[in-house]
C-alpha cells in the first residue's frame, strides 16, 4: 500500500503540536532517549535492556503520521475504540499497536484483530475470552499481567495476593504469550512514594518467574517517573507526554483514579 503524504496542519494542530510536529517529535524523542540512557547508566544497566513504548493516546491519527516519520513504529493506546480508529486511518503504515489500558470484555474481538501486545491483563475471564477469540483469528498475543501495587481502589489490576494463583492459571490459555508484569505507580511527584510501587512489582516478578519462566519483564514508568522506574528495573517504559506534549484531557480520563498535574 502506498504511504499517504503528510497532512496539512489546522490552527488547532499548530496550537497543540506547534508548526513543525515532525521536528518537535524528533527533538522530544532524542531527549527521552538521552534520559533513558542516563538512567540506565546510573543503574549499571545496558541501554538495550529497556524498551521505549510511545503512548499515543489523544494524538490524532493525522498527527501520528509525523510520529511515524520520526521513526516511531510502536504506538500504545489506552482505549480500544481510539486505537481501532487510528489503525484504520493509518492502515498504510507498518505500525505495531499495543493496548495498555483496561479492556472491557465486549471489546475483546476488536483488540485481537490487530494488537501485538496487551499490558492490562487482570482477570481469568478476560484471559479466556482473549484466548478463544485469538484461536478464531489464528493469532497470538503478548500479554503483561497488571498488578495494583499502590493499593488504590480506583485502579485496575490484580492485588499482589491474587497474583500467584493467576500466574498458575496462565497455562490454560495457549494463545496468550506471557511477557511480564505491569503496574501504574502512585501518581505523585514524590518519588519516595512512587518507588515502592516499582520495587513491589519487581519483587512480585521475581516470585512469579518461579511459577512461569516467561514472566521476566516489568512494564512500569510513564512520563513523570520513567527514569526512576528504570533505576528500579523496568524493561518497558510507557512514555507519552514527554514525546507528544501535554494532553488536552485530564489524566483521569484515561487512567481512572489519577489527578491531573
Amino acid at each position: 500500500m502506498v504511504q499517504k503524504p503528510a497532512p496539512e496542519l489546522s490552527v488547532e494542530d499548530i496550537e497543540r503540536f506547534g508548526p513543525d510536529p515532525l521536528g518537535a517529535f524528533k527533538a522530544n524523542l532524542a531527549r527521552v532517549e538521552e534520559r533513558i540512557a542516563r538512567a540506565c547508566e546510573r543503574a549499571g544497566r545496558d541501554r538495550a535492556s529497556v524498551r521505549l513504548l510511545p503512548i499515543t493516546k489523544t494524538v490524532p491519527a493525522h498527527i501520528l503520521r509525523f510520529a511515524f516519520a520520526a521513526d516511531i513504529r510502536s504506538f500504545g493506546e489506552n482505549k480500544i475504540q481510539e486505537a481501532q480508529g487510528k489503525r484504520e486511518a493509518l492502515a498504510d503504515l507498518a505500525i505495531d499497536w499495543s493496548i495498555v489500558g483496561h479492556l472491557q470484555t465486549n471489546k475483546v474481538k476488536y483488540l485481537t484483530r490487530f494488537a501485538r501486545e496487551f499490558h492490562a491483563l487482570d482477570s481469568l475471564r478476560l484471559a479466556d475470552l482473549l484466548n478463544k477469540r485469538l484461536d478464531r483469528e489464528d493469532r497470538f498475543l503478548d500479554v503483561y499481567v497488571q498488578v495494583n501495587t499502590s493499593g488504590e481502589e480506583s485502579k485496575y489490576g490484580l492485588s499482589p495476593d491474587a497474583l500467584p494463583a493467576f500466574v498458575d492459571a496462565l497455562d490454560q490459555f495457549p494463545r496468550l504469550k506471557p511477557k511480564g508484569l505491569m503496574t501504574l505507580a502512585l501518581f505523585s511527584t514524590d518519588m519516595d512514594k512512587v518507588r515502592p510501587c516499582f520495587r513491589l512489582l519487581r519483587r512480585l516478578r521475581d516470585e512469579a518467574v518461579a511459577r512461569n519462566a516467561a514472566l521476566t519483564q516489568l512494564s512500569m514508568g510513564m512520563s513523570g517517573d520513567f527514569e526512576e522506574a528504570i533505576e528500579e528495573g523496568a524493561d518497558v517504559v510507557r512514555v507519552g507526554q514527554a514525546i507528544f506534549g501535554k494532553r488536552p484531557t485530564p489524566d483521569g480520563h484515561y487512567w481512572p483514579g489519577l489527578i491531573s498535574n
